[in-house]
């Protein structure tokens, strides 16, 4: 897969004269930048990948795009303003890159005094402070559900398997966790049962709180029973629902599988959800539930 940085427009970036603004997907890795991408071509509105170098997929590939590195601030503007876009949507996991270790352009350069500051917090201040960068520069950032609301986790349960009156219990318990920690920036998700929150989502993100407590059973340090614990995931409060949204995939499901977990629920409309006709098959195959509760904290079975 070629990821040779440009600051040119591949052939066919922008449409002809009078056709919509193309859309900016600054893409990350996993599905969603193409989910993204189809959604907004099926409405008429044609796109522009800026794709993460070494981090997005090449799906993305078959759009207009560029690759550019992590640390190419200057070349992100460039590509962005070539295509013609004006709206810019983040989407797509990524890890939280070290300052120190990319390579950043001149554009990068003048702004390296910000960046270290924006450094000196958690990931919610890092996100808005680079998102108050593009705006400075004139773009407007939307929310991926802005141009896609059909990527919104619906209310209720998605596969056969519903919760019970114990799991709506620790599934409530969860999301006041959530909140109570939401201060401090700690992430999105965590893993509860029987009362007992077992493990806290930090900067692994969500696979990887996952793959611990899959160790922890594996360890005999955790001694569930058959499935048991559920993962909780809801945004953080007073979060930028713009650039980071919790979000699942048929990879969340086989990870809580793997884990021995009974379910997952996450907050309805405020979760982006990938390829749901996946996530029912894999949860039915599991025998997991998958369930978006709403605002209230109500599981509706």
């Amino acid at each position: 897969m070629p990821q040779t940085e440009t600051n040119d427009l591949p052939a066919g970036a922008t449409g002809p004269a009078g056709t919509a603004a193309p859309l900016g997907i600054i893409a990350g890795a996993g599905r969603f930048p193409l989910a993204l991408a189809k959604a907004a071509t099926s409405q008429g509105r044609p796109v522009f990948g800026i794709l993460l170098k070494d981090i997005a997929g090449p799906e993305m590939e078959a759009y207009p795009h560029a690759w550019v590195g992590i640390g190419r601030f200057g070349a992100m503007l460039r590509a962005a303003r070539r295509a013609g876009c004006r709206d810019l949507v983040f989407i797509g996991s990524l890890v939280r890159p070290n300052l120190w270790t990319t390579v950043p352009d001149i554009g990068a350069l003048r702004i390296l005094p910000e960046m270290l500051k924006l450094y000196r917090g958690g990931d919610d201040h890092l996100l808005r402070g680079v998102a108050g960068l593009f705006e400075r520069q004139g773009f407007r950032l939307l929310a991926a559900q802005e141009v896609a609301p059909e990527l919104l986790m619906p209310v209720g349960p998605l596969a056969r398997r519903v919760p019970n009156h114990q799991d709506l219990v620790d599934i409530s318990q969860a999301l006041a966790a959530i909140r109570a920690l939401g201060p401090y920036d700690v992430g999105q998700g965590m893993i509860i049962g029987a009362k007992r929150v077992v493990a806290v989502e930090g900067a692994e993100g969500t696979d990887g709180m996952l793959e611990r407590c899959a160790a922890m059973r594996a360890s005999g340090r955790l001694k569930w029973t058959g499935n048991s614990g559920i993962l909780v995931k809801a945004p953080k409060p007073n979060q930028d629902h713009r650039i980071d949204m919790p979000a699942i995939g048929p990879a969340t499901v086989e990870k809580a599988a793997a884990a021995g977990l009974r379910g997952i629920a996450v907050v309805a409309g405020s979760t982006l959800m990938v390829e749901p006709q996946e996530i029912v098959r894999l949860a039915d195959k599991h025998d997991l539930f998958v369930v978006g509760v709403d605002a209230e904290e109500r599981a509706h079975g």
